[in-house]
């Protein structure tokens, strides 16, 4: 068994971001914020008070994604990866989230991740699915690196395999 790499960069990026205003802080789920936000550290519990606070916030509705927009955002994502030549492992794009894996060679994963919302945000927008100045993510998105072809597989298959019901595409 393999227990040592020379990589310096990974394999691929697990990416996933969500849509905006799906899970504040202070929901039941918990949550993490910038001062908890380390690895195995724990979410911060509910919090109904926070979670109105957060709520009474909101530039708009909380964002759904239904069939039109989730294959507009599928399509950019796909899109950015032809452009810039990255390697699209796997996407599954929800109503409230979306997961990618992709490779992209030296970037970190905050470029691609940037790259893919602002790129989703825009092909909304030309559809007419986006008519807001704010955008329908949340700030940031979660980033993990896969450094070796089992985790690479894991993180495939918990994309295409592990989402639930296929949703309908109307």
């Amino acid at each position: 068994m393999k227990v040592w790499d020379d990589n310096v960069f990974p394999m691929a990026y697990f990416i996933t971001w969500r849509t905006y205003g799906t899970w504040l802080h202070g929901d039941e789920r918990g949550s993490v914020d910038r001062y908890h936000n380390q690895f195995g550290q724990e979410k911060l519990s509910a919090n109904e008070i926070r979670r109105k606070q957060h709520k009474a916030k909101l530039k708009s509705d909380p964002v759904t994604l239904d069939a039109a927009r989730r294959r507009v955002v599928t399509q950019a994502i796909s899109d950015v990866c032809g452009y810039r030549n990255w390697h699209l492992h796997a996407v599954n794009v929800r109503t409230n989230h979306a997961h990618l894996v992709t490779a992209v060679g030296a970037l970190k994963p905050e470029v691609p991740l940037r790259d893919f919302k602002s790129y989703s945000t825009r092909a909304l927008r030309n559809a007419g699915l986006w008519n807001f100045d704010h955008s329908p993510w949340v700030d940031g998105g979660s980033n993990r690196y896969l450094w070796t072809e089992d985790s690479l597989w894991c993180a495939c298959n918990y994309v295409l395999n592990e989402q639930g019901v296929t949703l309908p595409d109307f």
